[in-house]
């Protein structure tokens, strides 16, 4: 028997609808690609992406097509966060630091009809037009006063494409499980893998990002969102304001510590959200200028590890709370939030900082397991671990036209494999040990290599660093660090391995250091351990 409830489908339009509706006057701030900073309320982005959504229909766009958008986090990019997938189409966002040959198998193998550009991204795309045939008109993200000279064919002028439509829009209702967005990994290993989000997904995915357990957004809250929008749906934080009316910050195209430490500083920023390398620039421009930005509280950390001395310096030294959270591009994104339980705030410092290293918690809607080398699940006690499988409502079940990598990294009950080798502990905390690529395996033992660099990220000598396996011809791999020294040190092994004595085990300490100018990042701004061992293929270790 069924309950006698309203089946009411769960759409992306109805987000804005709301907070449009209760939440009119909140402010969208963004710092534009023309350069002056622009802002106006939610009520003004509904009334906009609502005239985007004519326009996109009279460009011929209809139910499932994709639509790209190859933009930085400001306001037109979210308006077409709603209104593509509010009219039925499937919003396609692509990250523009994808070498070019992936942004070329992206938009062919998605089959985008029309792609959004913003002014930065002109030169790019007249290079790449001709390997994309199946494209039919490009936007340019700008108005007539800005409108370049452009060798595209089928070119539009965003402004003008809205100012030709009036407001008077319903949005459609179809069934909640219609595809919704569309989002590639970054492509680390082979071609990038497309995740297909449905709005059903979407709007239980902001559901939990509004939670208290999760990123804390709320009417009272302003919101910097450094998390490109290019990149899983800025971590779903654009729908989360429309939910909550939460004031929202966009930087734009620039993200230098300085002009980040404005934006937090001038718009009375309460909470932001991004990758560890932008948290290092700001905490460098904290320092410089001896105090934090005025109203910032919550640090969100996401990406990559967040090394305890980063945890340390930004509570002890500027009073920021500072939180892990874990996900990926098959979870969009959020899988963990690492707020402490209320039993834990009065742990010694240590301890605390220590789980707040972690990477987070569970929050409902995303299971977990761990399982070993058998497929057997493992236990759940904060020593094993195996590979982390995850499922759930905002989870991927398939690659989207893509059966090979479905095939890998589905099992046939329906759990994603993560590829993260994790431990799971009774309070539902996460330490992620590795990749699965990346542990280390020395005489059967294995190490670490993320452990192992956060805590060598703690040496003042050190600006970044990773760890690495490398053969060994008696121990099968050792520890290779590879760093970046901070301004005017020169770090040696001897000074490192001393300084991580009492930290690690004595048999993970690097048998050597290697030291580079600066290390391969990803395209979401991690370090590229795949790239990086590109770089070093011909190292051996001395005497060895």
């Amino acid at each position: 028997m069924h309950g006698l409830m309203m089946d009411q489908p769960l759409l992306i339009s109805s987000l804005l609808e709301f907070g449009a509706r209760y939440h009119a006057g909140s402010e969208i701030v963004s710092r534009s690609v023309e350069g002056p900073i622009h802002r106006y309320t939610l009520a003004e982005s509904h009334t906009r992406s609502k005239q985007l959504a004519k326009a996109l229909a009279r460009l011929g766009a209809v139910e499932g097509d994709r639509v790209a958008t190859i933009a930085w986090n400001g306001y037109r990019h979210f308006e077409l966060y709603f209104a593509i997938s509010g009219m039925g189409a499937v919003c396609h966002t692509i990250n523009p630091r994808l070498f070019h040959e992936q942004i070329i198998y992206v938009v062919n193998h998605a089959e985008d009809k029309f792609l959004f550009i913003d002014l930065t991204f002109v030169p790019l795309l007249e290079a790449l037009a001709a390997h994309m045939p199946k494209v039919a008109g490009y936007v340019i993200m700008a108005d007539k006063e800005h409108m370049p000279e452009t060798k595209l064919e089928n070119a539009y002028c965003y402004e003008e494409l809205l100012a030709a439509e009036d407001a008077d829009y319903q949005w459609p209702v179809f069934d909640e499980l219609t595809a919704s967005s569309l989002c590639y990994t970054s492509g680390t290993t082979g071609n990038p893998k497309g995740v297909l989000y449905s709005h059903r997904s979407t709007v239980l995915h902001t559901f939990a990002a509004c939670l208290a357990e999760g990123p804390g957004l709320s009417s009272q809250a302003t919101y910097l969102s450094v998390v490109p929008m290019f990149h899983v749906n800025a971590w779903g934080i654009p729908y989360g304001c429309a939910m909550t009316g939460a004031k929202l910050v966009l930087p734009g195209p620039r993200y230098e510590g300085d002009m980040i430490f404005e934006l937090l500083d001038d718009e009375k920023v309460t909470i932001t959200a991004g990758v560890p390398t932008v948290w290092m620039m700001l905490l460098g421009e904290m320092r410089k200028r001896g105090r934090k930005p005025e109203a910032l509280e919550q640090l969100l950390v996401g990406g990559s590890a967040f090394p305890i001395s980063m945890i340390q310096a930004y509570e002890e030294e500027f009073g920021i709370n500072v939180h892990h959270a874990w996900g990926m591009t098959e979870l969009s994104p959020i899988g963990t939030n690492g707020n402490l339980l209320n039993s834990q705030h009065d742990l010694p410092q240590e301890e605390r900082w220590a789980i707040k290293s972690t990477q987070g918690r569970a929050i409902y809607g995303v299971e977990k397991k761990i399982v070993g080398d058998d497929g057997e699940t493992l236990a759940e006690d904060g020593e094993a671990f195996g590979e982390l499988l995850v499922r759930g409502p905002w989870t991927a079940s398939a690659y989207f036209n893509d059966a090979e990598a479905t095939a890998q990294s589905f099992t046939d009950d329906g759990w994603f494999r993560t590829g993260d080798v994790a431990t799971l502990n009774t309070g539902g905390f996460m330490q992620i040990v590795d990749r699965k690529k990346d542990v280390i395996k020395s005489a059967g033992e294995w190490i670490s290599s993320i452990d192992l660099e956060n805590a060598a990220m703690a040496h003042p000598a050190i600006e970044e660093c990773a760890v690495v396996g490398m053969p060994h011809p008696k121990w099968d791999e050792r520890p290779l660090l590879v760093v970046v020294a901070a301004d005017g040190e020169t770090p040696t092994l001897e000074d490192i391995n001393g300084f991580l004595a009492d930290k690690v085990a004595k048999w993970w300490l690097p048998d050597d250091m290697v030291v580079l100018e600066e290390l391969p990042h990803t395209a979401t701004g991690k370090v590229s351990k795949l790239n990086l061992r590109d770089q070093l293929k011909d190292y051996a270790f001395p005497g060895v």
